[in-house]
Parts: structure tokens; C-alpha cells; sequence
């Protein structure tokens, strides 16, 4: 039977966290599989990886099959430390080489979804929003984290990466025509004080614990006002730098829409598929989200 309701604009709003932002991979496959469309996306740093290629292709198996590739030497490779000279360690040109062969010279603007990056501009501290232009350059600005990577020059400006400015857009989403956000947010469940203590080993779990406790500050006033639902997949286990977890980290983005699926269901308008009446009954005695 056709579904004739008027659904609601959804909009995605992704965050950062480095390899924890694989999550937006397993969160954008279950809505696909629930039947909801997925119509504008704004991302912050890993978020902006994963929101523009999916928003390029709207192919979710080439974009899994893309980052379970990667390995930490694509995003840290020991050559790229050894020859740079302007303070930062990486220049991320591994990465975008990647990038490149999946996206090719394809411009924000002429994404199948509208899509935003969320870069800062490294003179004024401000947000940059950037939906025009190279979509690779967009991604790597994005993404530009202080210090490891050096700032991306884009149209005029010195960008680093969004999360210093914008952690989780919501905002951004809802200005560019959403009426139902999905806000997906990594840094939270990081600060929980019940949670166990990440065990702090070195450089890179000190920088992980630091971004997650200004991510979190910065996301928390624009989450609650510009949100209609704030998706916080339990990933305190995991580190920035743990890529080879992928297939992981994209199942746990799966099972956290499943259980905000009825919620997310009402609030989009986006009616479960019709049922033979057994299949009903099932669903009735499981209790499970519709």
C-alpha cells in the first residue's frame, strides 16, 4: 500500500570524534532500512567524512566498505610527521588521496543532499559554514584538528577543523530547511561520572579526553535548543584512533536508532510498513519499536 501521510523534513546533524564518528555510518544504514529519508545533512569533522560522502552518493555499502579501510597510518602515516615543518604533525594527504578516488572533483552544492561542513576559521575563531565548492577540501577542512593537522586554506580563509566552533550543527540543519533533526552527538556519554575512567596511556588518549570535554560544553546549549532528538551511542570504550573497530562501532550507530525508532517514527510522520497480521501480533508481544 502507498503511503500517502506527509512526512516531515528530516535533517542529520553528525558530529566529530574521530574514529567514533563511525557511528554516523551504522545510524544513517538503519533509518535507510526503516524506510526514512534522510533529507539534509550538516557535519563536524568525522561527521562531515561521513555526511558528505553519503550526501555525494546516497550509497551507504560503498561508503562502509570505504572506511573500514582505513587504518590509523592513513590518518597518522609516519612519512607525513618525519617531513613536516610548520608546527602541525600530519597534512592528512593520505586521507585525501583516499577522498579523492571515492568523490573526484565533485562540488558541495551539487550533492544529492544538501550538505554543510562545519570548519573554524583560524584567525577569528568563527564557525564556517561551507556549502559550496570542493567537496574534498570541504571534508579535509573540516576535519583539520589543531596542532595534528595543518589548517586547510578554503576560499580566502585558513580553516581548522569544525568542532572547535560547532561540534554537533543542529542548528546549522534546521537553518537549511529541516523540520525534524536527528542529532547525533559521541562526546557526551564520554563525561558520564558513573561511567569507568578511560585509562589515560598517552599523547593521543589525552588529546581525545580534551576534545571530548570541549565538544561536549560547546554541543550541549545547541543540542538541547535546536534538537528534536539527540542520539548519544555508548562509545566511552572507544578512542579517536580505534578504525579497525569500523564493523563495531557501525553496529552500535544501528542498535541506538532501533531503540529511538518509535520516537523518531512520531516525530517524522514516517509510518512503519504494513504488517500481515501475525507479523503484528509478534511485534505486539516483543514490544518492539515501530
Amino acid at each position: 500500500m502507498t503511503q500517502t501521510l506527509k512526512h516531515k523534513k528530516v535533517g542529520l546533524a553528525l558530529g566529530g570524534g574521530g574514529a567514533k564518528g563511525l557511528v554516523h555510518i551504522g545510524i544513517i544504514k538503519a533509518l535507510e532500512n526503516a524506510g526514512i529519508s534522510i533529507d539534509y545533512i550538516a557535519g563536524t569533522s568525522m561527521g562531515a567524512l561521513v555526511g558528505g560522502v553519503y550526501a555525494a552518493t546516497k550509497d551507504i555499502t560503498t561508503l562502509e566498505s570505504m572506511v573500514s579501510e582505513i587504518k590509523r597510518d592513513d590518518v597518522f602515516p609516519l612519512l607525513e610527521l618525519l617531513k613536516r615543518k610548520d608546527g602541525s604533525f600530519f597534512r592528512g594527504q593520505t586521507l585525501t588521496e583516499r577522498l579523492r578516488k571515492q568523490l573526484g572533483d565533485i562540488k558541495v552544492q551539487d550533492c544529492l543532499i544538501p550538505f554543510t561542513a562545519i570548519a573554524t576559521d583560524e584567525g577569528s575563531g568563527e564557525e564556517t559554514r561551507i556549502n559550496k565548492g570542493d567537496l574534498v577540501d570541504a571534508i579535509r577542512a573540516s576535519i583539520a584538528l589543531p596542532i595534528i593537522f595543518a589548517p586547510v586554506e578554503f576560499e580566502g580563509k585558513m580553516l581548522v577543523d569544525g568542532g572547535l566552533s560547532n561540534p554537533v550543527p543542529a542548528n546549522v540543519v534546521k537553518e537549511i530547511g529541516a523540520d525534524y533533526i536527528i542529532a547525533v552527538d559521541v562526546s557526551s556519554r564520554q563525561l558520564i561520572p558513573n561511567d569507568s575512567v578511560k585509562e589515560i596511556k598517552d599523547f593521543y588518549s589525552i588529546l581525545d579526553r580534551t576534545i571530548s570535554v570541549i565538544e561536549y560544553q560547546l554541543a550541549k546549549k545547541n543540542l538541547l535548543k535546536n534538537s528534536d532528538i539527540v542520539l548519544r551511542p555508548p562509545v566511552f570504550s572507544y578512542d579517536w584512533l580505534n578504525f579497525s573497530k569500523a564493523p563495531e562501532l557501525i553496529k552500535i550507530g544501528e542498535e541506538e536508532v532501533e531503540l529511538s525508532l518509535r520516537k523518531i517514527r512520531q516525530g517524522t510522520g514516517y509510518k512503519k510498513p504494513d504488517q500481515t497480521f501475525a507479523e503484528k501480533f509478534i511485534d505486539f508481544i516483543l514490544n518492539k519499536p515501530s
